[in-house]
């Protein structure tokens, strides 16, 4: 396999209802009064991708489907040429005014010391102020909402937070990160998504719920149904904001918003600032704190490069050689249409490799199987389409590939920061025809 270099310009845990008693599942029986119709969550059946607005037009399109983008902008190959300044946070998760049972809950979680985003965000948060939050995917920006909201929960059991995501994977994500955080203190959760039945999660919103967690287009049903009231949360959370409005969410992001209260807490949190996100800001924030821990468009940790396909040289072959090598541990496979991804995904079984696939085909429970046997390690390879994939968070993703270019640059950062997540590294391939 020859590899050719282009020249550098630079359900959810404890109940299949979707809503959960930390400790275990939550059963009609359950002591706990029902408070009647009030809170709730989720998204828009499939997953979440309500748009079909074309991505914005940045020069000559390389395929039907996306714009141009310069194949140097695939390259960024890691050297070390000085010594890399190591990060030293002003706190310890000691010293926040935090409950000591959230304390032990963070050390029992293995953290040890807070990242740029969490060492910068939660003092802000614990006092109050809204926030704008800008940062790169795998910086730990869940755990830095998360903690302070909590600690406002420890405060006051009536608080109600409302925690508004883009996917139904990224919910399910949020809200397993969440009960890991408060077992044993009778905090409660419902997460509501699309391609799960929502009369469970009508069902569920019967409950006290501390953190709903949810989409927007599931959200705005159940707040026509009169399932949940929007007046009843003070707490807000808008979670990869620029992802909801490239997926076409912003009539329900700003329908739901105008509906809470105006004395709220509001956090907002972006990969990017866009003129939309700015104007959201200034509508719906008050005088907001701004962080910013970006240090460029994609992870330094993450090397990216490209494999040029050899003419006469069949793609899938280069693939295969590729994949056999034995650094390629857990390979995650971007491809660009449901049915091309599911075919790839059969075609690597059939050559004997151990393969998943998540896409809009699959229904909730076989793409949360996937999902879990590649985390855990029983398969090597996941195929996933960009819609399918976005909120993922897995661990120790050793190699992204572009099998079939992205729609959009934003897409292709999207897509490689699935691995050299936090402080460890990763790598990007991106196959070039």
């Amino acid at each position: 396999m020859q590899t050719n270099h282009f020249r550098s310009g630079s359900k959810p845990h404890g109940s299949s209802s979707g809503a959960s008693r930390f400790g275990g599942p939550r059963h009609a029986s359950s002591h706990r009064p029902s408070t009647g119709r009030s809170f709730g969550g989720g998204g828009y059946k499939g997953g979440g991708h309500r748009s079909s607005r074309p991505a914005p037009s940045r020069g000559r399109r390389n395929n039907s489907m996306g714009s141009y983008i310069d194949p140097s902008r695939f390259i960024n190959k890691v050297t070390v040429t000085e010594e890399v300044a190591v990060f030293v946070p002003e706190h310890q998760f000691t010293d926040f005014q935090i409950d000591e049972r959230l304390k032990k809950a963070i050390v029992t979680k293995g953290y040890k010391n807070p990242s740029p985003i969490q060492d910068k965000t939660i003092p802000h948060i614990l006092k109050g102020a809204d926030l704008v939050g800008i940062a790169n995917t795998g910086t730990g920006k869940t755990a830095a909402f998360l903690i302070p909201l909590i600690q406002k929960v420890l405060k006051d059991p009536k608080e109600n937070i409302l925690v508004i995501v883009p996917t139904r994977e990224l919910a399910i994500q949020i809200d397993a990160e969440l009960k890991t955080f408060v077992r044993g203190m009778s905090i409660f959760s419902v997460c509501c998504v699309g391609g799960m039945s929502i009369g469970r999660q009508i069902s569920a919103l019967k409950y006290r719920n501390n953190f709903v967690i949810g989409t927007p287009g599931r959200l705005k049903d159940l707040i026509d149904r009169k399932m949940i009231n929007p007046v009843n949360f003070k707490s807000l959370v808008l979670d990869e904001a620029d992802r909801m409005l490239d997926m076409g969410f912003v009539n329900e992001m700003r329908s739901i918003m105008s509906m809470m209260p105006k004395d709220r807490h509001t956090l907002f949190f972006s990969a990017t600032l866009s003129t939309e996100i700015e104007r959201l800001i200034g509508e719906f924030l008050k005088a907001p704190v701004r962080i910013s821990v970006k240090t460029s468009e994609t992870s330094k940790n993450v090397e990216q490069d490209v494999v040029k396909v050899i003419p006469g040289k069949n793609k899938l072959d280069m693939l295969h050689d590729l994949l056999n090598q034995k650094d390629f541990s857990r390979v995650l496979i971007f491809g660009r249409t449901k049915h091309g991804v599911e075919k790839l995904s059969q075609t690597l079984l059939a050559k004997g490799f151990k393969a998943e696939s998540i896409h809009g085909n699959k229904n909730h429970s076989k793409r949360q199987s996937a999902l879990r046997l590649f985390k855990e390690g029983n398969v090597q390879i996941l195929v996933a389409t960009d819609v399918a994939a976005r909120g993922l968070d897995i661990a120790d993703v050793s190699h992204v590939i572009n099998y079939e270019l992205p729609a959009t640059y934003e897409d292709y950062v999207h897509r490689i920061g699935r691995t050299g997540r936090g402080s460890k590294k990763g790598k990007a391939l991106t196959f070039l025809d």
